[in-house]
């Protein structure tokens, strides 16, 4: 599809959707399709177990890819990024995203800090921007956003700033 976005996804905003088994529905959007790196993978491994099973589950369907940073101008952005204090996962989602031109989805504040700054052109996605653009298609509706808010906010230490997602669409 020409006219496909590609996301490469943090370990932050795949954790989100991970915890309440939703990776399917993140990865819904029309004209969508959303990498993981290596780094990424080891992450959620690493610090993550339960999450690790519906990971393996969703790159073995193939609605996520998992992708090897391993080219020299990405490995060189990586390694300039960690030095930076940014985690490996973002380092590697930031590196790939910003040597292939794809968008990059992640939460953490300090990070899309350092994306504005370094890469001020790359497309940032955060969960919260997900969950609108699923709304938005008509994939699910603000009632059902904000069941899942309420869930990641009573569950899974994740909170958005707002009271629903009726204010945000």
């Amino acid at each position: 599809m020409a006219d496909q976005i590609v996301v490469i996804t943090d370990t932050s905003v795949l954790i989100n959707f991970l915890v309440i088994d939703q990776v399917r529905l993140m990865t819904s959007i029309p004209g969508r399709q959303f990498l993981v790196t290596d780094h990424v993978r080891s992450e959620v491994t690493e610090h993550f177990p339960e999450q690790l099973i519906r990971l393996e589950h969703a790159l073995t369907i193939g609605i996520l890819v998992e992708i090897v940073v391993a080219d020299i101008a990405e490995v060189q952005a990586f390694a300039r990024l960690t030095a930076t204090g940014l985690g490996v996962g973002e380092c590697s989602a930031i590196a790939v995203a910003s040597c292939r031109g794809h968008a990059i989805a992640l939460d953490d504040k300090l990070a899309r800090k350092r994306i504005a700054n370094l890469y001020p052109t790359l497309a940032v996605l955060t969960t919260e921007s997900i969950v609108i653009d699923l709304i938005r298609a008509g994939i699910i509706n603000v009632t059902e956003a904000d069941a899942i808010k309420a869930d990641w906010e009573a569950n899974h230490r994740f909170k958005l700033s707002f009271s629903s997602f009726a204010d945000r669409v």
